[in-house]
């Protein structure tokens, strides 16, 4: 029988940090992987107290021009990571819009600085008694104050809006509006004019300079992966073992039992929690809680092959805020979206593209899904069709198969904004810790999301190593 001090479910990125900061601190760490594969990239900000902490070297990739649209008579929006060179592609759709990209890029690289101190703070415990909880969401409150100043406010507002009530506030361009309007429904069974996308807008604007309003990717689980000091095996996981109230262990799917003083969790909370936990150790009403936590998919990946270079570096299918609100439309009664908000990225002769919007029940039409996305992209760009000589799709349930993304979703809980901050999932988890004495969650369902890869992690350990 094996016995470490610390098990941890799940070779993810969040997982990882966690593993590796714990190693750091004294603690035997076992790793078990149950997924044969993991994506090739973690998207999302990597903070630098994570990349200090555990003294990373990292690859990051930043495409530039991070987006273009294409738009009519064969042209095409470009957004740079140069806003001034941004601002003259927007002057030849609109003059007017070129005039206010500057005060509108300045505003919300303000704001997106706000959310990035408010991630990499704990979330206030909405649960705790006394005077330390009563402090603590000062603190976390004081902390925003002094970053925006009097436009509190302003951050209070918008990240309750629809995204497209921002762009409209500002700009005239469709085009525009519709590439950073994507930017709100990411990975969301939402559209652009549902409530709160302001907020994943500006998630996707953390870490990124002004103007720049799609994460960057990185090789952060692969390093974590390679780096000494924990040990990694692959095994699934039967059930965590609990007495008296008390996580104990882990039993594996082969029958083996390992014991743990602490075990940590970085698959979704409802699996890990009424799959893998007796359920006579939770209260019913909290299981009534956990089944609340949304964490619909609507996305699909796809990878194409060409018989030439794509000409692009990243490429959007969002000409506009009405284009994206109706392919949510088809989302909400449960169908593929007849013109899908596409997102491609083209490096040599391959192409990966996010495909949205999709569920479940997409998996009866592999093929048919494959063929739309060659379709609308050959729309766009004319010949694009043409140069297709394989494509390989990644539907939600195989993204929830291959990577343990729930129904596909990769934040293995919606980024709404009634799953924020303490709320994420829910508040009884919000800071990391179960029901269960020993037990934590460390996933990206847990604050700050999946926006920002090993946050998560970093958070869940710090609060099992707190006095």
């Amino acid at each position: 029988m094996v016995s470490t001090r610390a098990v941890i479910i799940g070779a993810g990125a969040n997982e990882l940090v966690a593993a590796h900061l714990l190693a750091r601190s004294g603690w035997s760490v076992l790793v078990l992987d149950p997924h044969e594969s993991h994506p090739d990239t973690d998207a999302g900000w990597v903070a630098p107290q994570i990349v200090r902490a555990l003294d990373l070297n990292l690859e990051v990739r930043r495409p530039d021009p991070w987006v273009s649209v294409p738009v009519a008579n064969g042209e095409r929006l470009e957004l740079w990571s140069d806003a001034a060179r941004s601002a003259e592609s927007i002057r030849r759709h609109s003059a007017t819009d070129a005039a206010r990209w500057p005060a509108f890029c300045e505003r919300m690289a303000l704001l997106a600085r706000a959310l990035e101190s408010i991630a990499m703070a704990p979330a206030p415990d909405p649960v705790g008694e006394g005077f330390d909880a009563i402090v603590e969401s000062l603190a976390a409150a004081l902390r925003v104050r002094r970053l925006v100043g009097q436009g509190i406010e302003d951050l209070l507002r918008l990240v309750s809006m629809p995204v497209a009530d921002v762009l409209d506030d500002w700009y005239e361009s469709d085009a525009l509006k519709g590439a950073l309007g994507a930017a709100g429904i990411r990975h969301q069974r939402q559209g652009p004019r549902s409530g709160g996308t302001a907020l994943n807008f500006l998630q996707q604007h953390a870490g990124c300079a002004p103007g720049v309003f799609r994460p960057a990717a990185s090789n952060l689980r692969r390093v974590l992966a390679k780096s000494p000091g924990i040990e990694i095996r692959r095994a699934s996981v039967a059930r965590i073992a609990v007495a008296g109230g008390l996580a104990k262990g882990v039993v594996l799917g082969s029958g083996e039992e390992i014991l743990a003083n602490q075990v940590f969790s970085g698959i979704d909370p409802r699996s890990t929690l009424l799959k893998l936990v007796e359920p006579a150790w939770l209260d019913p009403e909290f299981v009534r809680t956990l089944r609340g936590i949304r964490s619909r998919g609507a996305v699909a990946q796809m990878t194409l092959a060409l018989d030439r270079e794509p000409g692009f570096s990243t490429l959007a299918i969002a000409p506009s805020l009405d284009y994206l609100e109706h392919a949510y439309d088809d989302a909400k009664y449960g169908r593929v979206s007849r013109q899908p908000y596409l997102e491609a990225q083209g490096e040599g002769r391959q192409v990966q593209v996010h495909v949205q919007y999709l569920n479940g029940s997409a998996d009866a039409a592999r093929d048919a899904v494959a063929d739309l996305v060659v379709r609308t992209l050959d729309a766009h760009l004319p010949g694009f069709g043409g140069a297709v000589t394989g494509k390989a799709v990644l539907l939600p349930s195989d993204l929830e198969r291959s990577f343990g993304w729930p129904d596909g979703q990769m934040h293995h809980a919606e980024p709404l904004l009634d799953q924020w901050l303490w709320m994420r999932p829910t508040p009884e988890l919000a800071r990391y810790r179960t029901p269960i004495d020993g037990l934590y969650l460390c996933g990206p369902a847990l604050h700050p999301g999946g926006w920002m890869p090993g946050a998560c992690g970093y958070h869940a350990a710090r609060e099992a190593l707190a006095p």
